[in-house]
């Protein structure tokens, strides 16, 4: 009897022993199923995640945007010679002072009237200033002169909405008038798109050339006051301003512009130093500042302060270009026959 008691209680404890170790296994069985299928979602969602990537559009890589340069002019190099280009020592251009001028009295100033006069360079008593040569100072055009000189910081240039020379102005700002401001374009990229089938593009800048041919005409500002102590009429010129030409697309002459202005008075001592022009004898030169002060030049009037309320130039209220000279000349008659008139003889 014993003995069965003891067989059925190892029996019940074997029982016992396979039931634990089939629940054990049963459980590591959904653990471990949970984990798959864990790991399988998330290799779902890193597959669907790489498809939405694949989907959007591709990521545009950041260019560095090109910085258009600042708006400039070359005049070209300025190559001295290394020996004496000359058959005589020429000391005397670097050893020149201009005259100064004679001292005229408020009181004596019995007479005063403004003129403004515009040279053409194209007419043949003015050809000095389109002398193209180069000399130990460079270039010998006049407005490559002057750009030379503004460039140095030895003269000031002012801003053309008055001539008065009330605003000055920098070499910047005159390059941006002269050449413009650079132009972005856009122009195929061959070196991504070799065959240009895929039309890629880049951007690229154009920057425009200064031109001294496009400086073609000068204003000149100047004052004939007659002095009664010295029984004289004074011309002085006050201020000089290069005009740009402005085109149409088909090449006509649309209009001219000032520039800037330069004060004379300050480009005496300048202009002395710089030789002018002669085609009759190469010898026989005279500086920049003698030809001003000889009036060595052909000009017509723009204007004047002669019966002129508005302080129109003469073109707004005369528009026949033959008779804006006419009226021209009858202003120079007008201030002629006021220094004769004060004559008896």
């Amino acid at each position: 009897m014993k003995n069965r008691i003891i067989q059925l209680c190892l029996v019940v404890a074997a029982m016992g022993l396979f039931v634990s170790t089939a629940d054990a296994q049963a459980k590591k069985s959904r653990t471990a199923k949970k984990r798959t299928t864990a790991k399988k979602t998330s290799t779902n969602k890193s597959k669907s995640g790489n498809a939405a990537a694949l989907t959007q559009a591709p990521a545009v890589q950041d260019t560095v945007p090109l910085v258009a340069p600042e708006p400039t002019f070359d005049l070209g190099p300025v190559r001295k010679s290394l020996r004496n280009d000359n058959a005589i020592e020429r000391n005397l251009v670097k050893e020149r002072i201009p005259l100064t001028y004679e001292h005229i009295r408020e009181d004596d100033a019995v007479y005063r009237q403004r003129l403004w006069r515009e040279i053409d360079i194209h007419e043949k008593m003015n050809l000095p200033f389109m002398y193209k040569a180069d000399d130990d100072n460079g270039n010998q055009r006049f407005i490559n002169i002057l750009l030379n000189s503004l460039k140095s910081g030895e003269l000031t240039a002012f801003n053309p909405i008055d001539d008065r020379f009330t605003t000055p102005i920098t070499i910047g700002e005159i390059a941006k008038q002269l050449v413009g401001e650079p132009q972005t374009i856009q122009i195929p990229d061959w070196i991504q798109d070799p065959d240009g089938s895929k039309g890629i593009m880049k951007d690229s800048i154009i920057v425009n050339e200064f031109n001294p041919e496009n400086i073609e005409k000068y204003w000149i500002k100047e004052e004939v006051v007659f002095d009664k102590e010295s029984s004289r009429l004074h011309v002085r010129i006050l201020g000089i301003a290069p005009l740009k030409t402005i085109k149409n697309a088909d090449g006509s002459l649309r209009d001219v512009t000032p520039l800037f202005w330069v004060y004379y008075p300050d480009m005496r001592p300048l202009l002395a130093r710089y030789e002018a022009y002669n085609g009759k004898n190469f010898g026989a030169r005279m500086s920049w500042e003698e030809l001003f002060e000889s009036r060595m030049f052909s000009s017509r009037i723009i204007k004047s302060t002669i019966d002129n309320p508005s302080d129109a130039f003469i073109m707004t209220y005369i528009k026949d270009p033959i008779l804006r000279l006419l009226e021209g000349e009858n202003i120079k008659d007008k201030i002629f026959n006021y220094e004769q008139d004060l004559w008896s003889y």
